[in-house]
């Protein structure tokens, strides 16, 4: 196998770094983007010190792949190059160079995000950042501009969105995922970056079919809607988004920010935007927010779509 497109993309951003530093976390080498034929089905991501190489795929010369990424990683202060086979049962994770890290971490700013290396989702997604970015500034501009800014969180996952909106700045967020472990971690994200837990909650739901259950807490001026693109039993995107964005006025302010993401190669943007539109009056698509240059794709179709949705009651 030529490695050798991937090794100058590594290279190039490993040479950005100034050295010394912890720097941010971000994927190296994104091949699921087809942007580098051949390795469409591998990916190289950086949580310095450890490299996590992801195959999508089995290739030839694996091991000589942890090996290169090896030389290249010791001079910028990588101790260790971690493999994992998602085209094996359990996704396994291997340290095929360097010694394990055992607390392995996301790093964003001065924010830190323990990971899970035992697992095929390792915690922290690289790339919704332009995300996270779109929410730090709406809590900045908000924060001071309403008696008790909201925040609602939908399929929170680990609780980033919330950890970055509570560095942010002064307000209420309510974390809404139907798994109990994941919300016990988004508790120990804030907890690891000492960040005040007051107003900070943790409600084990579906999202969906629980909506009842939580729409009073509001209202809501801000919003994250980040599914699944498939979660067997509980979300279907091409089926139940719809309904979530028909049911999610029910809890907004009059007037609220959302930020909708949708992570399915088969739905366009357009589709997107039409099932927005579609669901209510209220919601005005603002703008597609840009793609994280770290995940180019040839098909923007098929790259992860997040849309700023404003919307206006009445």
């Amino acid at each position: 196998m030529n490695w050798d497109p991937l090794l100058q993309e590594v290279r190039s951003k490993l040479n950005e770094q100034t050295p010394g530093d912890s720097p941010d976390s971000r994927r190296l080498f994104h091949g699921r983007g087809r942007c580098y034929p051949g390795l469409e089905c591998v990916c190289v991501d950086s949580y310095h010190p450890a490299l996590l190489v992801t195959l999508f795929e089995a290739y030839d010369g694996e091991d000589l792949l942890a090996e290169q990424l090896w030389a290249l990683g010791q001079p910028a202060g990588y101790t260790g190059v971690a493999v994992q086979r998602r085209y094996q049962r359990g996704a396994p994770i291997e340290w095929q160079c360097g010694e394990p890290l055992e607390a392995p971490v996301a790093r964003r700013g001065t924010l830190k995000f323990p990971l899970t290396f035992d697992r095929q989702n390792v915690g922290f997604f690289l790339d919704i950042e332009p995300g996270r970015q779109w929410l730090e500034q709406q809590v900045r501009e908000k924060a001071g501009d309403v008696d008790q800014l909201k925040l609602l969180n939908l399929f929170s996952f680990t609780c980033a969105f919330s950890v970055v909106a509570r560095a942010a700045g002064e307000l209420e967020v309510l974390n809404v995922d139907l798994n109990k472990g994941v919300l016990k971690r988004g508790q120990a994200n804030h907890q690891v970056n000492q960040l005040a837990s007051k107003g900070i909650r943790f409600l084990a739901m579906d999202a969906l079919r629980d909506f009842k259950r939580y729409d009073r807490r509001g209202p809501f001026q801000l919003v994250v809607v980040d599914p699944p693109t498939r979660q067997r039993g509980s979300f279907d995107a091409g089926e139940n988004y719809a309904r979530q964005l028909e049911l999610l006025p029910g809890c907004l302010a009059d007037d609220a920010d959302l930020l909708l993401v949708l992570n399915s190669p088969a739905h366009s943007e357009q589709y997107f935007r039409e099932l927005i539109e579609a669901a209510h009056p209220g919601y005005l698509v603002v703008e597609r927010l840009p793609q994280s240059p770290d995940f180019p794709d040839s098909d923007p179709d098929a790259a992860l779509k997040m849309l700023h949705v404003k919307f206006k009651r009445g």
